[in-house]
Parts: C-alpha cells; structure tokens; sequence
C-alpha cells in the first residue's frame, strides 16, 4: 500500500505545481484579435432605413496573463504582451478600470452623435453637467477623497460645466496652492479642499513642477437629445476606438443612401468634435478581426502610424481587404463616395 499512496502523493503534488504555474498571474496582459460587430443592431435611429451594406466596428480581446498564456503569446503572431502599468494604473481596481473604459466610450459616442446629426443637418442639442472622475492617482490629493464616478460641477464655487474649464482653471494655479472642489456622487453633493502637488515621476517625466490634484482621464458628463430620436446599446464594449465607425453608421442611419454601397467595411479610430479621427491601440489586431469577419474595407487612421501598422498586417495574413488612410470624417467620406453599388 505505501507504494500506492507514496505514488498518488507525487502525482497530486505535480497537479498542484501544475495548477499553481497555470494560474499564477503575471504582471502582464495579453491582447489578441476580437471580433468585428455589425453597427445596425446595435445603433437604432428612428426611422432609419435598413441598407444593404453594413459598418463594423473591430475589437481586441484582452485578459491578464498567466505563465502557459505568456509563453504561447510569444511564439504566436497577433498576440501582444503589455505590462500592468500600461494597462491600469497602479492599484486601479477592476471597478476602476471598468468605470474608466465605460465613460471614455460614452464620450465617444456623444461626439460620434454630435458630429454624426450636425454633418447630416439634423437637430442635436447637447447639455454640459460637469466633469467625471474616472481615475485618481495614488498619493496625490484627491485619492480618498474623490473616487471614480463622482462628477465634478465646481471649482471655488465656480461653475464647472465640462473638462477644458477644469483642465484651464487648474493649470492657472501653482503648485501648493488649495482648490475647493464641489462633486456629486449618486444623489448627494460634497464639497473637499485638495492641494496641487507634484506627480508622480513615471507620470511627469521627472519635471517636478508639473503638479495636480491627482485625477486622470477627466470625461465631461454630458446629455444629447436628437430628432431624430437615437439609441446606442453598446454595454459591454468600452473605450473610445469606435468613434468614427459609429458616425459612419448613424449618419448612414440618417441618409436616405446607403453609404456603404452594399458592402461590408470595418475600421477603427476615435472621433472629435473636430471631425478629427485619433489612433487607437491593437491596430494590427483589429484587422485579423476585421478579415475573418468578412470586411472587404477597412479604415485605419493615419496618427501614429496606424495606418503602416495596418498595411503590414495586412500583408501578413495575405489579406484582400483594401486599408483606407484616414485623417478625418470627409476623408472617409469622400471615399465612400468614390465607391460604386455592388
């Protein structure tokens, strides 16, 4: 019998070690090739018509990384490791970092919209309610004072409408000096003295007379009401990279054309309210996604070299799809228009 037990031991403390390494997390993420969503079901304008032709918006996948997770992303292609802090900030909960990916999409698809009903001349009227907090730096004022979700509405008993007059009236004042800042969080409304101090090395580049009140990625709480009525479902997708496919599809959406002649075109790039489309991360993911989808065109933006990145991956996966360069909203529509019906 000692022999059986002594065996079964081994073999159970083996499983063990295996299950620690398989499990034990790094301070790692891997991202990979999502998916490629079609845009109709998930934004409605009333009275749209149903076309032919459909946008998508591309997605990366991405989770935290384990030994076995890291050692196969690295001997395979389209897979990428990003260290912790270049994913959430440091001690930045899975609350946080939610909360931080939800509200920079909400404000995409606010400048999608906005964007979308003006170049389409239609009605869209926009009200500015304050100023979220999405993140807050460890050891700077705000942390344990503020937290993510609270929405600023005032600054020394300043009205506080949307990021710039917070970012401008908080530049104005020295390194040292309080600020009185008034926030809601659900139904109450709170008002805290926090003092502008350095930020942290990694965050300042070693200037130590840049200085804060230790909130990151500030998002302008704002409503939209537009005629026609619009609805956007897109819960369980965050971030601020589906921006100009989103005002691909309503303007779309509103056209009584079908932009898209017939076919089925993915990108990616965020959007302004300049028309200005902005780079984005996993560019050369998002076209893996984008061709196993069955996209025949996909628009990359041009900043930092997005658009390069795209054309090579292209390439790697001998692709068919065509890479449309893209700076701005004219510039996709003007390609748009060069296309024929299919």
């Amino acid at each position: 019998m000692k022999p059986f037990f002594s065996s079964t031991k081994k073999l159970l403390l083996i499983l063990l070690a295996a299950a620690i390494v398989a499990l034990y997390p790094l301070p790692y993420y891997i991202t990979s090739p999502g998916d490629a969503k079609v845009l109709d079901p998930i934004i409605k304008v009333e009275g749209g018509d149903d076309d032919k032709g459909v946008f998508m918006l591309t997605t990366v996948r991405i989770g935290k990384a384990n030994i076995p997770q890291y050692i196969w992303a690295k001997v395979t292609d389209f897979k990428e490791i990003i260290p912790a802090e270049e994913v959430r900030q440091k001690d930045e909960s899975d609350e946080e970092y939610n909360q931080r990916q939800l509200q920079m999409m909400e404000d995409s698809q606010h400048a999608a919209t906005v964007v979308a009903y003006k170049k389409s001349g239609k009605q869209v009227d926009i009200s500015y309610h304050g100023v979220y907090v999405t993140g807050i730096i460890e050891g700077m004022s705000a942390e344990g004072k503020l937290k993510p979700g609270d929405i600023i509405v005032a600054l020394d008993n300043k009205k506080v409408s949307e990021t710039s007059q917070l970012l401008e009236y908080v530049a104005s004042k020295k390194k040292g000096n309080s600020v009185s800042v008034t926030f809601k969080r659900g139904d109450k409304k709170d008002t805290v003295s926090l003092k502008l101090t350095p930020f942290p090395k990694k965050l300042s580049g070693g200037d130590n007379s840049k200085a804060g009140l230790g909130i990151t990625y500030p998002v302008t709480d704002i409503s939209i009401k537009t005629n026609p009525k619009l609805n956007i479902n897109a819960s369980e997708i965050g971030g601020p990279s589906a921006g100009l496919m989103f005002t691909l599809e309503i303007m779309n959406q509103l056209s009584d054309e079908d932009l898209a002649k017939g076919r089925r075109i993915a990108g990616t790039g965020t959007m302004n309210l300049n028309e200005e489309i902005g780079p984005i991360g996993g560019i050369g993911q998002k076209v893996v996604a984008a061709d196993e989808s069955g996209a025949e065109i996909f628009f990359a933006p041009v900043a930092a070299d997005n658009f390069k990145d795209a054309v090579k991956a292209k390439k790697s996966i001998t692709s068919k799809m065509k890479i449309v360069p893209v700076k701005t909203l004219d510039d996709a529509l003007k390609f748009l228009e060069t296309l024929e019906e299919k």
